[in-house]
C-alpha cells in the first residue's frame, strides 16, 4: 500500500488529517462490518492493530494480518482457541478465556479508534501513570467531562472536529467496554459514527471486567480488574 500501515499515526513527521483520521476509523469499522455479518460464516480477526491496517494512495483502509483469523457460524458461541494477539488489544475475557469472538473484535476496534482519535499507542510507558493505559486514561475524562482534554494533550492536527472527535472517543470506549455483553455490534457503532444514532451514555467509572468461565459444566465467576 502507497502509505504503508497505520503505524503513521506515529510518525512524528506525517501529520495525518483529522477528516482522514474519521474516514479510516469508518471504513476499519465497515470492513469488520463485512467479516462479521457480510459472509456466510462470521470471520473473527482476532489480530486488529494499527500495523495491520494498510493505507491506499487515498488513505482509504484496507485490513491485513488473517493469519490467527478463524470462521465462526452465525449465532454459534465462540470458540476456545489459543490465546494469540497483541498486547493493548486484547479484551479482558479473552485474556481469559480464550474464546475468540465479535466482541473481542468489537474490543479491538474500540482500541483502535482510540489510537485514531488520541494519535498514541494504546499502552504508553513514557507518560504520567494515569495515562499510560490508554482506555483507562480517556474513561477517566470522559466520567469528568473532559474527553475533549486528549485531542489538547496529544497534540492532535489543529483541525479535528469536536463534534467527530468527541463521537469516535466516546464510540471507542463503547466497544472497549470492560463487559463484552455491553459493547455494541459493529452496525451499532457505524450508526452512532455516521451520526445516524445519539452517542451511548456510559459510567462515569470506567467499570472493572466481569467474566464467565465454565470448568468442568460448573459456572465459575472471575473478576478481573482492568
Amino acid at each position: 500500500m502507497e502509505n504503508g500501515s497505520l503505524d503513521y499515526l506515529f510518525n512524528e513527521k506525517s501529520v495525518l488529517t483529522w477528516a482522514i483520521r474519521y474516514k479510516i476509523a469508518q471504513g476499519l469499522a465497515s470492513t469488520l462490518l463485512y467479516l462479521h455479518e457480510g459472509w456466510e460464516k462470521c470471520v473473527v480477526h482476532r489480530d486488529v492493530k494499527s500495523n495491520n491496517i494498510m493505507l491506499d494512495s487515498n488513505f482509504n483502509a484496507k485490513l491485513r494480518g488473517f493469519g490467527l483469523a478463524r470462521f465462526v457460524d452465525h449465532g454459534k458461541n465462540a470458540q476456545t482457541t489459543n490465546l494469540a494477539g497483541t498486547r493493548g488489544y486484547m479484551s479482558p475475557e479473552y485474556l481469559v478465556t480464550s474464546k475468540a469472538n465479535k466482541e473481542s473484535d468489537v474490543y479491538r476496534l474500540g482500541i483502535m479508534a482510540l489510537e485514531i482519535a488520541c494519535g498514541r499507542r494504546s499502552i504508553h510507558e513514557n507518560v504520567e501513570e494515569n495515562q499510560m493505559v490508554l482506555v483507562e486514561w480517556v474513561w477517566d475524562l470522559y466520567g469528568t467531562n473532559r474527553v475533549l482534554e486528549v485531542a489538547v494533550e496529544a497534540k492532535i492536527c489543529p483541525d479535528f472536529d469536536q463534534k467527530e472527535m468527541e463521537c469516535l472517543m466516546i464510540v471507542g470506549l463503547w466497544c472497549a467496554h470492560p463487559d463484552q455483553n455491553l459493547r455494541p455490534s459493529i452496525s451499532q457503532a457505524i450508526h452512532v459514527l455516521n451520526f445516524e444514532a445519539p452517542l451511548p451514555i456510559l459510567a462515569a467509572k470506567m467499570p472493572i471486567a466481569t467474566c464467565l468461565v465454565f470448568v468442568n459444566d460448573d459456572q465459575v465467576k472471575l473478576k478481573e480488574s482492568m
